[in-house]
Formats: C-alpha cells, sequence, structure tokens
C-alpha cells in the first residue's frame, strides 16, 4: 500500500474512533459561545465600541465594555485587556509582581515552570528585575508522578506565602495538564487548609476548552495571553489578567504605574480585533481542539508516543508527540511550516532561542507572529525530541498539515534505511 493511501485508510479508522470525541467537543464549543454572546449583551456591547483611543486613552468606554466582558466570561470581578501585554509571560508578570511584596513567597505549586517564568522568578539566570532582586522568594514543589501533591504544597506554605501559583497547562513537560475539575479540588483544598494564601492560575492554553475557567471553581487572579486561545487567532497583540478587583488594581499598577493604574492606556485600532476575537474564540479552540485529538491518533497510528494519548479529555491545546530522534522531530516541523500558508518557504532550523536553554525548534507559519493559536510545531531539541503542537485556525487545516508531514517525515525515514 502507498503511504499515502495508508494515511488515508488511518484517517477513515480515526474519524469513527473519535467521532463521540468531536460530538462534545461541538458541545462545549456551543455552550461556550452561548457563553461569550451573554457577556457581549449584560455590557451592551455596540458599535462605538469598537472603536479606540488615543493619547493617554482616558475615559476609553470600549476597553471598559472589553474588560467587563471577559470579567463575565472567566467568572471574575474584574480584568485588564490590554494590547501593552507583550506576551503571557508579560501578563504573569505583572500580576504577580503588582501582587507580591519584599519578604514574602511564593509557592509554585505544579513542578518547574517554564523557561521564560524561570527567568521572572529568578530561578536561573540573572536577570536584571527578577524576584530575586525585590527580596521575594519562590519555592518550587516538585510533582508527585506527574500530579499536584497536595501534602508537599501545604508544607512548603509558611506565614510568608502570600501566594500559590499553579500552572495550568503542561508547557515543555511531559505531566498531564490540570483539568478545571482538579484546578478547583487544589484550590479548595489550600485555600481550607491556608485561608491566608491567595491562588493564581496561569491560564494560558486552557481558555474556552472546557466550559468552566478558573475562576469559576475559586481561583482568585488567572492570566493569559490575546494571541493564545481568547484572541481567536483575530487579535494581534495582547494579554490579560482577571479576577478580584483589588488584585487586577494592583496588577494595572504594574502595568502602568502607581496612581494611574486602569484609568490609562490608548487602544488604538486594538479594540475592534480584541472584541471579535474573544467572540470568535470558542468556535476556533474547538477546531484547535479537534486537531490535537486528531494529531495524536494519527500519530499514534505511526508508532509514536504521545502525551496526552488521542482519547484522552483536553483542557489545554498542546499535543506533545514524543519521535526519539532528532531527524523525525525536525523533519515534522519543518514540514508543519512548509505546510502553513504564511512563510511557507522558511526552514526552521534548531538554534538558541531567548528564554530557553540549548537549541530550540520553530514552525509557525503564522499570520500573527508567534500566535500559538494558529497552527506550530516547537519544542527542545534533546531527547527524548518531543515536538509540542498546538493551535489551528480551522480543523481541516490541522488534518491536512499533519497527513502531509507524517507523510513527508515517513518518506525521509523509508529514505533513510
Amino acid at each position: 500500500m502507498r503511504m499515502t493511501d495508508q494515511i488515508e485508510t488511518w484517517e477513515q479508522e480515526i474519524n469513527i474512533d473519535l467521532s463521540d470525541i468531536y460530538t462534545q467537543i461541538d458541545q462545549t464549543s456551543e455552550r461556550n459561545v452561548a457563553k461569550v454572546l451573554d457577556a457581549f449583551q449584560e455590557a451592551g456591547i455596540s458599535k462605538h465600541h469598537l472603536v479606540g483611543s488615543d493619547g493617554y486613552g482616558y475615559d476609553d468606554e470600549g476597553r471598559e465594555k472589553l474588560e467587563q466582558v471577559y470579567a463575565r466570561i472567566f467568572g471574575m470581578e474584574s480584568a485588564l485587556v490590554r494590547p501593552h501585554f507583550v506576551s503571557g509571560t508579560h501578563a504573569i508578570s505583572a500580576a504577580l509582581f503588582g501582587n507580591m511584596r519584599p519578604g514574602e513567597q511564593l509557592v509554585y505549586a505544579s513542578g518547574d515552570p517554564y523557561e521564560t517564568m524561570q527567568s521572572v522568578l529568578g530561578l536561573t539566570g540573572d536577570e536584571v528585575g527578577n524576584f530575586k532582586e525585590y527580596n521575594m522568594d519562590t519555592h518550587v514543589v516538585p510533582l508527585k508522578k506527574g500530579r499536584i501533591d497536595l501534602s508537599l504544597v501545604s508544607a512548603a506554605i509558611s506565614e510568608k506565602t502570600s501566594w500559590v501559583v499553579i500552572q495550568r497547562s503542561s508547557g515543555y513537560d511531559s505531566r498531564p495538564s490540570i483539568t478545571v475539575d482538579e484546578l478547583g479540588a487544589y484550590i479548595s483544598h489550600i485555600k481550607t487548609h491556608h485561608p491566608h494564601v491567595n491562588v493564581f492560575v496561569d491560564n494560558c492554553y486552557g481558555e474556552f476548552v472546557e466550559t468552566e475557567e478558573p475562576g469559576d471553581v475559586g481561583a482568585d487572579l488567572i492570566a493569559g495571553s490575546l494571541i493564545k486561545n481568547p484572541g481567536g487567532g483575530i487579535a494581534k497583540t495582547g494579554g490579560y489578567i482577571a479576577g478580584k478587583t483589588r488584585f487586577v488594581e494592583r496588577a494595572a499598577s504594574r502595568l502602568s504605574a502607581p496612581g494611574i493604574g486602569i484609568e490609562a492606556g490608548a487602544t488604538g485600532p486594538f479594540l475592534h480585533d480584541a472584541f471579535l476575537g474573544v467572540f470568535m474564540a470558542s468556535t476556533v479552540v474547538a477546531d484547535a481542539v479537534k486537531g490535537a485529538h486528531f494529531t495524536a491518533a494519527m500519530l499514534e497510528k505511526a508508532g509514536f508516543h504521545t502525551t496526552p494519548s488521542s482519547m484522552t479529555k483536553r483542557t489545554d491545546l498542546i499535543q506533545a508527540v514524543h519521535f526519539g530522534e532528532e531527524r523525525a522531530m525536525v523533519s515534522f516541523c519543518q514540514s508543519i511550516q512548509q505546510n502553513s500558508p504564511v512563510d511557507a518557504r522558511a526552514l526552521p532550523v534548531p538554534g538558541p532561542l531567548p528564554g530557553y536553554d540549548g537549541n530550540v525548534i520553530m514552525a509557525a507559519g503564522t499570520f500573527v507572529q508567534g500566535a500559538s493559536i494558529e497552527l506550530s510545531a516547537d519544542g527542545p531539541v534533546t531527547e527524548p525530541y518531543t515536538a509540542y503542537v498546538q493551535g489551528g485556525l480551522s480543523f481541516a487545516h490541522v488534518k491536512i498539515a499533519v497527513k502531509r508531514a507524517l507523510a513527508t517525515m515517513l518518506h525521509h525515514s523509508c529514505q533513510k534505511s
């Protein structure tokens, strides 16, 4: 049987195997669309709210309405949604620096943070302005068999602990991502046994994958990037913070300045894309989640190990594929690039990347630079040679790109043998 015929046969089998899962994803999407629509209607969004401001951005009614919508969607009192956040790490950093004080401790409950956050927290490197410079301590609690160990978290919490941080998505790690139900159980336990502690959730990659968000299960503060899930592939930049009003206001003082806080910040052309993006996000995320299941199933058919497996319920977009050798990983990522709508002729190669140790390959032919809601494949080029496949503005594009990437990789493998 020809390789392309084999892949088509696998796809037919996958469509049967995943049919119930696809239906469940569509149901989740419909509920989330309804939630977002209700938030728009409650805020009374009108055409003039889509027009941004200039200068200092004072009295920007559209910006205020957008933040009302985000607060409602994420089950929070307030939100800060701005184009001035350069990344998810920036939004998280503003949230934590705004709410931590010198001499206080942060407990990172979900194992090692991803590398850009390690720089912020002063765990690696000697970056100017990190936690260490402000005499703020970070205690990282190791996982137990890939799960948060609440006994170890409790042991790490002291009277100096003001915040516990939980990273919802696995990031560049093999651990399972944390479902909203699991988050709720963790948050309840922490608040019951340590009522002086607040809980922050890094919500990146998780928005709209489930029908509930961390704010619905007791999180005090969350943050994420608009060029991931909530921007719907339309927002071109920005990030958000949502939570209890006092915590959001403290974060705003770090984004702008004390005394200015949430009251200023011109939005220019940002508001139209931000409103449209968050309205479309539930649908786009659903297609990306279907794509993650499909990617796992197709690579499993070809004999590769995936995390999570194709039949595992999702709480984020990230799909890890363990290739076991550099050649296969690099070939797959390069083919994803070649089957992108933008920069398809570019050839990604392993190399250094700011914020990461060692070489990383990044394949992302995206309309918005670095947009993780668009289809991409990347990862550190070290054993076990794992590529992290994520995003996809349409399910059809994910299927086409993954099938072609697999065919190319298997073809190269046959040539090698």
